[in-house]
This record gives structure tokens, C-alpha cells and sequence, in this order.
């Protein structure tokens, strides 16, 4: 599926900023993956969307940490949900996995294809030590890279976008030539629009209910791109270049 509005044609940008966590890795994945293990270890039946919302929720608490070293507090919530063991061990083993999270199937090629458009940049909620990995996995295609540990703070807090606008207007470009693509209404698509951003919302969660492991958004934002692959954006861009 691709949609788009008439605000501005894809040509029109000179750099993509990206949400990284949910949109170029599979983070929903990787939690899933490390709470399985734990749970065939100790025998116990767990279903994965169940505890993504565990987790989803235990985000929302006051004194949430940093992702992903959040990961272990956030299973000690899954833990007491779903009968499992809450150790030292099993806490270190969520973060560790989730460190290691790997790229949906067309992150990679989307990423080397836009990279032949634009400069990229990430604008990640994880810290550095993470993205670093995950910039390794995506096969380094990110012009610079913002992290929680960079910018002192989260989206959807402006103040991250406000140092990336700096950032670009440093390089010589501004708000307007940028496009931000992420999967998340709550931390990218709403702000973005606030700040008067075109987004793309990469909807990887199209064929299942709810948000999953994301923070729900107080309420929907119409994005001026919709995708439901960020490969359907990189093959849009290449059209639009080459017409």
C-alpha cells in the first residue's frame, strides 16, 4: 500500500530523518524473541502480543529508563504478568537481545536505496551503544545520528527535533528539505507534524491490531505519506528521481 498527499513531492527533500527503533528494527521481534526463550526454559506458555502490551504499558510509568536498558525493569512488569521468574539474569538477557534486534527484511535495501537520494539521519529513542549495532546491521547508511544519550532527551519532546533542525541548518538546508519517516504516531508522526514536518508513516503493524509494543497515541495523525514498507518509499523515491 502507498498513499501520499500533494504537499510536496518526494524530490522536493534533501535529507530523510528516521525513527529507528520499530521502523528500521524489528525491536517487537526481538522482545518477542527473548521472552520465548525465557518462557521454554521454565516451561511456561506466553503469548507475545500479551506482553508487548505489559511492556507498552510499563513504558508509560513514572521513572522509565532509557531503552534499551529499560528493557530490564520493563521485564520484571512482564515477569509478574505471565508467572516467569524476574533474575538478575533473565533481566540482562531482554536488554542484551533487544541490543541486538535485527532489521525488518527491507531495511537494508530501502536504506541503500534512499541513501543514492538523500542524507540520511536517524533520530533514535535507543542509546548510542544500541544504535551503533543497529547502524552496523543496516550496513551504515545514516549521514549523522541522533541518540537519547546526544540529545539529553526523547521524542516527542521538540527539543530532539530542535537539535536536528540545527543539525541540517549547519549543513545548509532547513526544516522544509527534510522528510521524517518513522512507524510511530505517538514519538515521530504527531510532533513532526506540530513542528510543520512532511512525514511518512511506515505502518508495520498494518496487518495486526493494536500498537503493539508502542506508546498509543492520544490521537490519530493523518501523515502526508503512508507506507506500509519502507522499501514502497525507497521505490517511490527512485521513481520520482528518474521521472
Amino acid at each position: 500500500m502507498a498513499t501520499e498527499t500533494d504537499v510536496k513531492p518526494l524530490t522536493a527533500f534533501s535529507y530523510v530523518t528516521f525513527d529507528v527503533v520499530g521502523t528500521l528494527i524489528d525491536f517487537e521481534g526481538a522482545i518477542k524473541k527473548g521472552l520465548a526463550e525465557i518462557a521454554e526454559k521454565e516451561g511456561v506458555d506466553l503469548d507475545g502480543e500479551a506482553a508487548l502490551s505489559v511492556y507498552r504499558d510499563a513504558r508509560y510509568e513514572p521513572g522509565a529508563g532509557l531503552f534499551p536498558d529499560d528493557l530490564g525493569r520493563c521485564y520484571s512488569r512482564i515477569a509478574e504478568a505471565f508467572g516467569l521468574p524476574d533474575t538478575e539474569e533473565y533481566r540482562q538477557h531482554m536488554i542484551d537481545t533487544v541490543g541486538e534486534a535485527e532489521p525488518f527484511a527491507d531495511s537494508v535495501e530501502a536504506m541503500a536505496k534512499l541513501k543514492t537520494h538523500y542524507k540520511l539521519i536517524a533520530m533514535t529513542n535507543a542509546r548510542r551503544w544500541a544504535f551503533e549495532k543497529y547502524a552496523a546491521k543496516l550496513g551504515e547508511p545514516f549521514w549523522a545520528g541522533f541518540t537519547t544519550d546526544d540529545t539529553g532527551c526523547e521524542k516527542p519532546n521538540p527539543e530532539y527535533f530542535h537539535q536536528v533542525f540545527a543539525h541540517v541548518e549547519k549543513d545548509g538546508g532547513s526544516k522544509a528539505d527534510i522528510l521524517h519517516t518513522a512507524q510511530s504516531q505517538y514519538h515521530d508522526i504527531g510532533i513532526s507534524r506540530e513542528l510543520g514536518m512532511t512525514n511518512a508513516w511506515i505502518q508495520r503493524r498494518h496487518a495486526q491490531k493494536g500498537y503493539g509494543g508502542t506508546i498509543e497515541p492520544k490521537e490519530f495523525t493523518e501523515p502526508d505519506y503512508h507506507f506500509h514498507a519502507l522499501i514502497e518509499l525507497a521505490n517511490a523515491a527512485d521513481d520520482a528521481f528518474k521521472a
